[in-house]
């Protein structure tokens, strides 16, 4: 059987860069076990605009929600099978998660994860992180950041990332080539430029199904190749579990490390009982407003999205807690299936939620691995309704932005929720069943102090009661970032292997 001093599992947006820093040591053997294929050469994947493309695809895991009570049951939770993960799938919207977020992790017991000791990791990035090049910024784009600025009252931002901010609208920054519309990805900026590392082994179409121990101590993980064939990759050193916030927690209940009622229930034999496991599933949802436009919008763009606007509404909140995608395309895809129709040309806002209250869960149905596992958002749940409210709030502001010049001069009508929808109450019910995701799961492993029963790994992003073995990923976020959280996963990854380079040079576990 095959083995390395390390095995990263994922090669996704963390994976990626801890294989990356892992292989600058020429002595250092690295596998990256990733089920999906190469985004080597391949355009509908490092084609940035062809996002959309990629959603239900081939190269995308497609996880189902439970039913949703207040929300929306048909959600499908986008999830990459390709080399770069989520980065290579995702729309890299680029944002360095506020001090706030850092702080608020370190304050929920990640310690050494505060604003201040987190800052360097995001000069370290590799990735080509920029404003959307002024030949990609469309003038309805245009038009909605002059028009949002006047009736949000909030400043126009060049540059998110320059500075911190509370609220603020204008272009994004992404993680892309302008010249030529190419991602700047996970993989594209870690992986492609040390392919040819040979101490870099890539396992590409390999599903890991279950993590090998021996006693406390990880030795290395069961995967199935895309031939049938199933091995043991072993690591004389450490395994890192970088599979994201749905396989992470996945992979782990399957080698019975979770819950033991439920692996229990199951009948998979319990390895550690570690309850936090598949719990304090996070995301931001969004819903959606849709205008008709007067005609066709000129065509160029990065993305599709490629501005927004953040607002805090309370003062009292360490950042903004609404935020909007401007989408200039009608996104129709939920209120057609209330009845809505999809107008030839059209553009969206969508009303978000930077900090959610409400919490779900993720947890198995099934002892067979190739089963999906449930994932119940429990939208829209928390017992202040502070999570519905927001989106009424967004749905109202809309409609003002709508309103203001020089916007308005572009819009025709309101085709969803409809100016027939007025009351609080007809806006919430709207809002909560046409509500989709942006793709950020998180939580399901969620860092913590040692008294803390429900977190799974600790500062070091170890597993709690294990040896030899960490997660990183977005699985570890204690609570959720404010701001698309991309940027953080690629920091995670950055200071995990730090924190490896820190125990090899002790001799063990840092």
């Amino acid at each position: 059987m095959p083995v390395y001093d390390y095995v990263v599992i994922g090669g996704g947006t963390a994976g990626s860069v801890i294989a990356s820093r892992l292989t600058e040591d020429p002595d250092v053997t690295v596998a990256v076990i990733e089920g999906g294929p190469t985004d080597v050469d391949r355009e509908d994947v490092l084609t940035l605009r062809r996002w959309l493309g990629l959603l239900g695809g081939e190269l995308d895991y497609d996880y189902p929600t439970t039913e949703q009570p207040r929300g929306n049951s048909h959600i499908r939770h986008s999830r990459a099978r390709v080399l770069g993960g989520c980065s290579s799938h995702n729309t890299l919207i680029s944002f360095k998660p506020l001090p706030g977020d850092w702080d608020e992790w370190a304050e929920a017991g990640a310690e050494g994860w505060d604003a201040a000791s987190m800052d360097p990791y995001f000069a370290r990035l590799r990735n080509n992180i920029v404003p959307v090049d002024e030949k990609d910024r469309n003038a309805i784009a245009r038009d909605f950041v002059e028009a949002a600025r006047t009736a949000a009252d909030v400043p126009r931002v060049e540059g998110f990332n320059k500075k911190p901010f509370h609220e603020g609208v204008g272009f994004f920054d992404l993680a892309y080539h302008p010249e030529n519309n190419k991602r700047s990805s996970a993989s594209v900026a870690y992986l492609h430029p040390f392919l040819d590392r040979p101490n870099l082994h890539l396992m590409l179409e390999t599903w890991a199904y279950r993590l090998e121990l021996d006693g406390p101590r990880a030795t290395g993980v069961h995967v199935r190749t895309k031939d049938g064939e199933e091995l043991l990759v072993e690591a004389r050193r450490e395994v890192l579990v970088c599979a994201g916030a749905v396989d992470t927690p996945r992979l782990l209940l399957h080698s019975g490390i979770g819950p033991k009622a439920d692996l229990e229930a199951l009948g998979i034999p319990v390895v550690l009982d570690l309850p936090g496991v598949g719990e304090n599933l996070l995301d931001h949802p969004e819903s959606v407003i849709v205008w008709e436009t007067d005609g066709p919008i000129p065509e160029n763009s990065a993305m599709d999205s490629d501005a927004g606007l953040f607002v805090r509404r309370d003062e009292d909140s360490r950042g903004p807690d609404l935020m909007f995608h401007f989408y200039q395309i009608p996104f129709t895809d939920n209120p057609e299936r209330l009845g809505y129709e999809k107008p030839e040309h059209g553009v969206s806002m969508t009303p978000n939620i930077p900090k959610p209250r409400s919490r779900g869960r993720l947890h198995l149905t099934s002892a067979d691995p190739s089963v999906k596992p449930a994932l119940d958002f429990r939208y829209f749940t928390d017992e202040e309704d502070y999570d519905a409210r927001t989106l009424v709030d967004g749905i109202r502001l809309a409609r003002e932005i709508a309103k203001t010049e020089p916007l308005a001069g572009w819009l025709k009508r309101e085709v969803c929720p409809g100016p027939e929808i007025t009351s609080d109450e007809e806006i919430s019910e709207y809002a909560r069943k046409v509500a989709h995701t942006v793709y950020h799961p998180a939580g399901t492993c969620r860092m913590g102090d040692p008294t803390d029963e429900l977190a799974v790994v600790d500062p070091q992003l170890r597993i709690r009661g294990l040896k030899s073995i960490r997660i990183a990923d977005a699985s570890v976020f204690p609570t959720m970032t404010a701001v698309n959280p991309m940027i953080g996963v690629l920091m995670v990854g950055e200071k995990c292997a730090e924190l490896l380079a820190e125990a090899a040079t002790l001799g063990g576990e840092a």
